[in-house]
């Protein structure tokens, strides 16, 4: 986290970017600023790395601007995508709390700027103000909801499935026949976030179409029978 740290420009610009943050909100405008006044600031490119798995974690990272996605790639090149997350977030609460490493890398998915609080700050706001570690016990309680999710679907889901629930959550609720979806992703990045590879991603929605649940057009993919699509997202067969 060091590489390209320089101290923000103002303590109240960082306030603000703090008050984003769900368990900070609450604070009060001089603590606010006190921590604020402690934090350093970084700008990240599209691609570049906020930071690494296994990597020591030396303290709490905000994004101010952009988007982070948190991502694990084997020693095969297969990559999963965990999640993302915009302005606002916080990232690195469980390692900051049990002092190991990260457990999934960050890289910034568009132009990004951070704000990185030291470990011991952040660890004595909490000492002071017990109620900002409940709220980030309740954030990473959160994660792990998530992440349990994640094993769930890669354990008992097949693909097919999995891309149901994906274009059923993407379509706007209530999904109407002729519904369309926009997939500004690659199918590449798609199996990233379903946890499987492209050729996979390639035959699900090859099946869907040959079904007729959907049609595409490019990138757009149109729902033409949202029920039955919702059905195989709830792990009907197809």
């Amino acid at each position: 986290m060091r590489k390209g740290m320089a101290k923000p420009r103002t303590s109240r610009g960082s306030a603000e970017v703090l008050r984003r943050v769900p368990y900070f909100a609450s604070l009060p405008a001089i603590e606010l600023r006190r921590l604020a006044g402690r934090g350093l600031a970084r700008s990240l490119a599209t691609g570049e790395i906020l930071f690494e798995e296994g990597q020591p974690c030396r303290g709490l990272v905000i994004v101010a601007e952009g988007r982070v996605e948190i991502r694990q790639i084997s020693l095969r090149g297969r990559e999963q995508v965990f999640h993302t997350e915009g302005p606002g977030a916080a990232l690195g609460e469980g390692p900051l709390f049990d002092g190991g490493g990260y457990i999934a890398s960050a890289v910034a998915v568009v132009p990004t700027r951070v704000l990185f609080l030291p470990r011991a700050e952040v660890l004595r706001l909490c000492h002071r103000r017990p109620v900002v570690a409940l709220a980030m016990l309740r954030t990473m309680a959160g994660r792990v909801r998530h992440f349990a999710g994640i094993v769930s679907d890669l354990a008992f889901r097949p693909v097919t499935e999995r891309l149901a629930r994906f274009l059923n959550t993407a379509a706007a609720a209530p999904i109407k026949p002729g519904a369309s979806v926009d997939i500004s992703l690659t199918q590449a990045q798609l199996a990233a976030r379903l946890g499987t590879v492209r050729e996979l991603i390639a035959r699900a929605l090859s099946q869907l179409e040959e079904s007729g649940v959907i049609t595409r057009d490019r990138s757009r993919i149109i729902i033409r029978y949202p029920a039955r699509l919702g059905a195989l997202a709830r792990g009907d067969e197809l």
